[in-house]
């Protein structure tokens, strides 16, 4: 399909490339086909996406596994960056404005950004303005977006903070702890992974740790307790987290790569006295239009640098890229460019 400019719209033909999940299957088994432009409607406006993240999420749900909300046929994607394409009346963005977007149920109980278009709502557009590649800005808003508000949000993270992020070699673990690092904070990030353990030094992380049998010790003989937690594992992990804090001292439950999200007979004084637990789930409001810039400008400066595992090219991808993240053989972000 052809896009052409049209006195500041971009005309578009009636159809367009989309991966559309129908029933559970295996990733290479994601095909594209055609389907309808998303019509604007009001509060909504139409973008044009030049680039998404894949996500553990969009494997889960391409399993068949997702909550009640996701619901078949579906195409799949919960982030995306792109340009406006149409406007609905009355919107603040233009025909042409760079975008990014994520959440607000995209690729769960609305269409995604796995296609040429889609249609999202004004609130959950974050414009910006850079020259970056499409390849790097879509990589950071899922992943930013998580890893900034559980520090910010969650976390209260300040320089000097004693930081323990476990899952430290997941996406949002490792921008975290990026972030965490170039905020001032001391970041102790984990791995179940050895290969990992390089990775981690050489995107900037104070203290690499081997997450196995002697995980404790080894946190112990760096630091003996501190500030503040980020759980990305999960339930199975938690209270072994939360043992490290000092007094008032935060966790936050962002994420459960374990895969084990709740717990039968939670009593709250399972929480050590003392210490305080807390949770983030993420909106597109808690990254800040000022603070997506800010980021891009340390990467332009490349006085930051985050994680991107791989870059692939076009739709017919998706399979392949959604394979390589279920391998968990690579560190960083897999990103599909349009």
């Amino acid at each position: 399909m052809k896009d052409e400019v049209n006195k500041g719209e971009i005309k578009m033909t009636e159809k367009m490339n989309a991966v559309v999940l129908t029933k559970p299957c295996k990733a290479d088994e994601l095909k594209v086909s055609q389907v309808d432009i998303p019509e604007v409607k009001n509060g909504y406006d139409l973008i044009q996406i030049k680039a998404f993240g894949v996500n553990e999420s969009e494997v889960t749900s391409r399993k068949g596994e997702s909550d009640p909300d996701f619901k078949f046929p579906r195409i799949l994607g919960i982030e995306g960056a792109g340009v406006i394409a149409k406007t609905y009346e009355g919107s603040k963005f233009k025909v042409g404005q760079k975008v990014i977007t994520m959440m607000g149920g995209m690729g769960r109980s609305i269409d995604g950004s796995y296609a040429e278009y889609t249609l999202v709502k004004e609130k959950n557009l974050i414009p910006f303005d850079s020259d970056l590649d499409w390849s790097v800005i879509g990589a950071l808003p899922e992943m930013l977006q998580t890893a900034y508000g559980s520090i910010s949000e969650g976390l209260h993270v300040k320089k000097g903070d004693w930081l323990l992020v476990r899952g430290g070699s997941s996406t949002v673990g490792l921008t975290a702890s990026i972030l965490a690092h170039h905020m001032g904070a001391k970041v102790i990030a984990t791995t179940r992974n050895p290969n990992k353990l390089d990775t981690l030094k050489q995107l900037g992380i104070d203290y690499p740790v081997l997450d196995d049998k002697n995980f404790k010790k080894s946190v112990k003989e760096i630091t003996p307790q501190v500030d503040k937690v980020l759980e990305l594992v999960g339930f199975s992990t938690l209270f072994e987290d939360m043992s490290f804090l000092k007094q008032g001292g935060y966790c936050c439950f962002t994420g459960a790569l374990g895969g084990q999200w709740t717990l039968d007979n939670f009593s709250p004084f399972m929480i050590p006295s003392g210490v305080y637990l807390t949770s983030y789930a993420g909106e597109a409001k808690d990254l800040p239009a000022q603070e997506f810039d800010h980021v891009l400008n340390l990467i332009e400066e490349k006085k930051l640098v985050l994680p991107i595992a791989h870059v692939y090219h076009g739709l017919e991808e998706v399979g392949k890229a959604q394979a390589n993240l279920e391998s968990g053989k690579f560190s960083g972000k897999h990103v599909v460019v349009l």
